[in-house]
């Protein structure tokens, strides 16, 4: 077993190597004084100083959280209710419900991106509707956030022991009362690590946002790829690392989220 350990753990290190090699030289050459090249010149903070002056960027910024919020605000509340009523309605064909709903998270990005232009297109065509903008772009991230805020929470619920709901509806307590007061407050950990996992899934998706935005809605996905046409530059190594940054606290407050909820 001694002698299993050496390669094993020579074999992670390799492939921790491989994962996160690429992300660690994104921010060690956002500190690079060079424009261009790979060539180190010295530390600087002036990319990330020049970030703060690019209203292109900040603008970015901005549509990123805005969009990142909304959706994720609208996804948590449509998810949580959406497991509660499987969870707890008991209707026939809840099983086949379950399946669809797993089915966007298997779907690839781009295929998903594609259907939603096409139907954003129709709707233009026959009612008028879905400009495409920050709303499309929010209406779209909701569509497949919605189902990983449900398995999240629903996987909550079904550690919830349901008498404890009954024992507040023999007390007096009505479907909403009970719901508010009882089972709300049981899975909010549950639900807080499915807001935090919608938001991280918006906060880094491209292919989506960028089939479904349009004048005004630069996200700042959108902007780096339109950046790195002109080739990598400082600046995206900057805006590249922020982005990292920001995608590593949400996923830590998931983790530390989810380790309040087993507790």
């Amino acid at each position: 077993m001694k002698r299993a350990r050496l390669p094993l753990g020579l074999s992670a290190v390799g492939l921790y190597l491989f994962l996160y090699a690429p992300l660690a030289m994104v921010i060690v050459f956002s500190f690079n004084a060079a424009r261009h090249g790979v060539a180190w010149q010295g530390f600087t903070t002036d990319w990330y100083r020049r970030l703060l002056s690019d209203e292109l960027a900040l603008s970015a910024a901005k549509n990123t959280l805005l969009l990142g919020g909304f959706s994720t605000a609208i996804a948590t509340v449509l998810g949580t209710l959406l497991a509660f009523g499987l969870s707890r309605s008991g209707l026939p064909g809840q099983r086949w419900a379950l399946r669809l709903l797993q089915l966007p998270v298997f779907i690839p990005d781009i295929v998903f991106a594609a259907a939603m232009l096409l139907f954003y297109s129709l709707a233009r065509q026959w009612l008028g509707l879905f400009e495409l903008g920050m709303s499309t772009m929010v209406m779209a991230h909701v569509t497949f956030q919605i189902p990983f805020v449900t398995i999240v929470v629903r996987a909550r619920l079904a550690g919830l022991d349901p008498s404890l709901e009954e024992a507040a509806r023999d007390l007096g307590a009505n479907p909403w009362q009970a719901f508010r007061c009882v089972t709300l407050p049981l899975i909010l950990p549950g639900v807080l690590a499915a807001a935090m996992l919608a938001f991280t899934l918006s906060l880094d998706d491209f292919v989506v946002s960028f089939f479904t935005s349009g004048p005004g809605s630069t996200t700042l996905p959108i902007l780096i790829y339109s950046s790195v046409k002109r080739g990598v530059t400082p600046e995206i190594n900057a805006l590249a690392t922020l982005i990292v940054l920001a995608s590593l606290a949400a996923t830590l407050s998931v983790v530390l989220l989810q380790r309040r909820r087993r507790a």
